[in-house]
């Protein structure tokens, strides 16, 4: 993959985000869809995201029973994204059947742990530990289950990758050296996360918001 930065689109409104990514789409790897972006334009939505000739990383963090789960990632084979979110702790059999229903070029990666959190937000949900412990235990299930990757903050890549040599792995909350942190909690620049072992790395605001779109991610592909 020549260039490994992830564009996060993370708008409701198609028209911004078709315009965003027209300018930058020469200077980006691919384009990164969430939740936001699903729900205010579903299927159609992504279907003309995709005419731009990028591919297309759907990140909707699926969290459900195994069966409902695959039916969803089974209702979206049609897009045939480039990448697809589950959450690694829907558990072992819910990846192993997101795993199954997606499409032949779809890469299914579990979400360890969102980038927001922190280790007084972990004990809040019960789980004991360090968030480096949580992610690398949630790395061993993942790679079990015999999906694809993972993603994980900057922080662990490196520890994670050591794990699973073979696997893909997806780091956002990734942040220029002179870039604004916002509302992550463990981040690292883009060139540290690609050292570290990162597959690809997701960019959001720094591209999206900056003055000269096209100018920013051209200087954060050029420190990689």
């Amino acid at each position: 993959m020549s260039n490994r930065i992830y564009v996060a689109l993370d708008t409701p409104d198609l028209d911004r985000a078709k315009a965003i990514a027209t300018r930058i789409r020469h200077h980006v790897g691919g384009i990164k869809l969430g939740l936001e972006f699903f729900a205010a334009n579903g299927r159609h939505g992504v279907r003309e995201m995709a005419e731009l000739g990028l591919p297309v990383f759907l990140d909707l963090k699926l969290h459900d029973i195994p069966n409902t789960v695959a039916k969803a990632v089974q209702a979206l084979r049609g897009l045939a994204p480039a990448i697809l979110t589950v959450h690694a702790a829907g558990g072992r059999a819910m990846l192993e059947d997101a795993k199954a229903a997606a499409a032949t070029g779809t890469k299914v990666v579990a979400v360890t742990m969102l980038t927001s959190l922190d280790e007084g937000d972990l004990r809040s949900t019960g789980v004991s530990g360090s968030a480096h412990d949580q992610v690398l235990r949630l790395t061993e299930l993942a790679m079990a289950s015999g999906i694809d990757g993972i993603v994980c903050s900057g922080a662990e890549v490196a520890a994670a990758h050591r794990i699973w040599p073979k696997g893909f792995f997806v780091v956002p909350g990734v942040r220029p050296a002179d870039g604004e942190v916002g509302d992550q909690k463990r981040v690292v620049t883009p060139r540290e996360a690609l050292d570290g072992g990162a597959s690809i790395v997701v960019i959001g605001r720094p591209i999206t918001q900056a003055d000269d779109p096209d100018a920013a991610a051209r200087a954060i592909a050029a420190t990689l």
